[in-house]
Parts: structure tokens; C-alpha cells; sequence
């Protein structure tokens, strides 16, 4: 049973939708601050894209077939993570192409380090990126101006949604562990890619984002118990912080517990799959304004699954 009930979407989306001037104005001023117009958001899209295609051409460059079947990763995973790696390239030369027929500049491939070290890791990792991908494209469709991009960037996120859950089923991680996907904004992702990008090309004009801070988790579990807690470093300047944990459509807003510089949050009970979390100062939301530290990447363990602690 999926941790969402119909009265709780209700409620949620009630919520949501009580300020709707509001959110318009803030979305307005967030895409003035920035410039966001359709080909900044292609080039993003793009950035990501680069990203991806890097990932699976150094992976399926450093791990053969049976480096993945000792993995346990029977065939025809190898193939099929060859037509996922296929499938990004196709979208690097969309993506380019389209900017050049706007006539706008596409940026260039940047660097990248991954730190993963076998065929295992490699592919957690690769749910990781497939998952980010999602939620990328799914936060970026609202300011989206021009339909023929929409539809392209719905028709890109369906297919990077089908690699998640392909990927995420052959890790024996539900493959779709929610009722809704998580959007995630441009800075919250651009954070996120940050993490493995190690330099952008010479002449390229910089994308109008910006990284948080990181969180910085103790502990950390490739795979965190429901209902569980996440421990984090984090300077206390004794002011109010709170968490907020992203997994499906509205984030979940909770009081962290501080002692020193070592935090500690518990897991609210709708987080399950792949979640973000990030540290806000605001207890109501986790805006670009707000939030102070993150995103982190988290898997959640379904309420039935049993998970090792530390």
C-alpha cells in the first residue's frame, strides 16, 4: 500500500492552493531574478543531459558484462543500461539542436568526477541520477513558455521515469515507490549536479543558479528505515531551522533537533523512495529564500521493510 491516501492529497493540494497570488507573485520574481526564459532552461536541461551521457559512457567504459553479472545484475541488464546510455544521447543531440534552431547557444560538456567505484555502486548511483532527472524536468515544466518544448521536456521526463524505476527494480527497490513524483526547483537541482561537476567549459556563460550549501549527513544509510531518523554537522546559531523532506508533489516541514553542531530529524511517515531533504529557516516552506543547507538524497525504506541501522 502506497503511503499517500486520497484525504491527504486533498488536504496537501487544499493547501497548496490557498495563496495562489502569492506563489505566481514569488514565481514571477524568482524567473525576473534569474532570467529564465525557455533557452536558460534548455540549457539546463542540457547541462544535465551532459551529465548523464558522461556518467554511463566512463561506466560502461570501466565495467564490462561480467562485472555487472558478478554484481548481480543478470542479463539483459548490460543491454539494457547500454539503450538507457543510448537513450541520453539522444537527448544531448535533441537538446543541442534545439537551442541552435532557436538560435540561442548551447553550452559545452563540463567536467565531471563520480565516485563510484564498481559495478554496484555505479548503478546506485545511476538511480540516484535517473531519479534527479526526473525531478528536474518535472520542476522545470511550470516555466516552461513555449508548448513544443513542453511537450519535448514531458516526453524526455517519461522516458528518464521509466529508466529510474527500471534501474530502481533491478537494486530490489520498489520501482515505483509513489502515488506522485517530486518536482524539485532549478537551485535545489543545480545543487545537486554541482556535487559531480568539477568545472564548466572556458566561454560558456554561466546558467543563472546557484548551489546551496551541502548537508552534510553522519551516518548516512544507502537505505534509511521508515519512520527512521537522519543525523547531519551543522553550525548552530541557535536560530529556529527545520527540515523539509521533498517526496511527491509537497514537501513534509519538521523541527530539527540540535545539539551542539550535530543535528538530528525524524523521518515523517509519507517519505518513502528515492526524498530529498533539505535544512530551511522558514517552518511553512523551503523556498530559494529559505533554505540554508542541501538538498541530500535519501532512499526510504517502504513501512514493511526492515533496514540495518548504524
Amino acid at each position: 500500500m502506497r503511503p499517500a491516501s486520497l484525504l491527504t492529497i486533498a488536504l496537501a493540494s487544499g493547501l497548496s492552493m490557498a495563496a495562489p497570488t502569492h506563489e505566481k507573485e514569488m514565481k514571477e520574481k524568482k524567473e525576473k531574478e534569474y532570467s529564465i526564459d525557455d533557452a536558460t532552461i534548455l540549457n539546463y536541461a542540457l547541462t544535465l543531459e551532459f551529465l548523464e551521457r558522461k556518467f554511463y559512457r566512463e561506466g560502461l567504459a570501466n565495467y564490462t558484462q561480467a562485472d555487472f553479472i558478478a554484481a548481480g545484475f543478470e542479463d539483459p541488464f548490460y543491454e539494457n543500461l547500454k539503450e538507457v546510455a543510448r537513450d541520453e544521447e539522444t537527448h544531448v543531440e535533441f537538446l543541442s539542436s534545439a537551442l541552435v534552431a532557436a538560435g540561442a547557444k548551447p553550452v559545452s560538456e563540463a567536467t565531471y568526477s563520480f565516485p563510484s567505484t564498481d559495478a554496484k555502486s555505479f548503478v546506485t548511483l545511476s538511480s540516484v541520477l535517473e531519479g534527479v532527472g526526473v525531478s528536474a524536468y518535472l520542476g522545470a515544466a511550470a516555466s516552461i513558455m513555449e508548448k513544443g518544448y513542453l511537450t519535448a521536456a514531458a516526453s524526455i521526463l517519461s522516458v528518464e521515469s521509466r529508466h529510474s524505476s527500471y534501474i530502481r527494480s533491478a537494486l530490489d527497490q520498489l520501482p515505483f515507490p509513489t502515488p506522485f513524483d517530486t518536482p524539485l526547483d532549478f537551485n535545489s537541482v543545480f545543487s545537486l549536479a554541482a556535487m559531480f561537476i568539477t568545472g564548466f567549459a572556458p566561454g560558456d556563460a554561466a546558467l543563472p543558479f546557484k548551489a546551496f550549501p551541502p548537508l552534510m549527513l553522519t551516518c548516512p544509510k544507502a537505505v534509511y528505515p521508515a519512520n527512521g531518523t537522519v543525523n547531519f554537522m551543522h553550525k548552530n546559531t541557535n536560530a529556529p531551522t527545520f527540515a523539509a523532506f521533498f517526496s511527491g508533489l509537497v514537501p513534509t516541514i519538521v523541527p530539527v533537533h540540535m545539539n551542539g553542531d550535530q543535528g538530528m530529524v525524524m523521518i515523517p511517515a509519507n517519505v518513502t523512495g528515492q526524498a530529498y531533504v533539505v535544512l530551511t529557516k522558514d517552518a511553512a516552506s523551503a523556498t530559494d529564500e529559505t533554505i540554508i543547507a542541501g538538498p541530500a538524497v535519501l532512499e526510504v525504506a517502504p513501512v514493511e521493510h526492515e533496514v540495518s541501522t548504524c
